[in-house]
């Protein structure tokens, strides 16, 4: 059911990358905020490039963190301006959410925009808006569960049994899921597999 639905929404929704890459995009939600440095420290360590969806109101909070990630070679997208789900939103709340959130975003080499709504939730009617707006929403295929556990051990499991061609979800601000990262790039790369960012799937510099 994935597939016939990417393949009826391509290219505006993505929620699995390409299966003969061998690869798979860590993304992380939610921030920037105060763990953000170390979380760029550790993939740094780690040789790894991931796709980061950010919310406005968090750029604005840490505008230093939010330009680091792009100048530390990772992706920089879209999570809403407020992290109020779309499908909540009016269609002036909605565009407001977009042009806030652009504004606060800062540059990137990357091509088209890409989109996470909060919470994953969406609406023909988001769906829409945001595709006139330019974006391209990017779901997930594997949930890390990194929200609704402390346990390291949980999160390593989970993201371990990742497939090529999986799009990860993971947060920021979460001391247990930077403490797992190092286990999961390891679990993975035994297993051959590489990583990439979204646009890099989409065959876009």
């Amino acid at each position: 059911m994935v597939d016939l639905i990417d393949a009826a929404l391509s290219p505006w929704v993505l929620s699995r990358g390409d299966r003969q890459s061998q690869a798979v995009a860590l993304t992380f939600d939610d921030g920037p905020d105060e763990l953000t440095m170390d979380y760029l420290d550790m993939l740094d360590w780690l040789d790894v490039r991931a796709t980061f969806f950010l919310v406005g109101q968090a750029c604005e909070r840490h505008p230093h963190a939010a330009r680091e990630i792009v100048a530390r070679g990772h992706e920089v997208a879209a999570h809403g301006y407020t992290h109020r789900p779309f499908p909540h939103l009016n269609g002036r709340q909605l565009q407001s959410e977009f042009t806030q959130l652009r504004d606060m975003l800062p540059p990137s080499s990357y091509g088209r925009l890409l989109l996470r709504p909060p919470r994953g939730m969406i609406s023909m009617g988001s769906m829409f808006q945001s595709i006139r707006a330019g974006y391209t929403t990017v779901l997930w295929s594997l949930d890390s569960d990194d929200c609704r556990t402390t346990r390291v051990v949980d999160v390593v499991d989970r993201v371990s049994a990742a497939a090529p061609g999986d799009i990860v979800l993971m947060h920021e601000g979460q001391p247990w899921t930077l403490e797992a990262l190092p286990q999961c790039v390891y679990a993975l790369r035994m297993r051959g597999v590489r990583f990439q960012t979204i646009n890099r799937w989409l065959n876009r510099p």
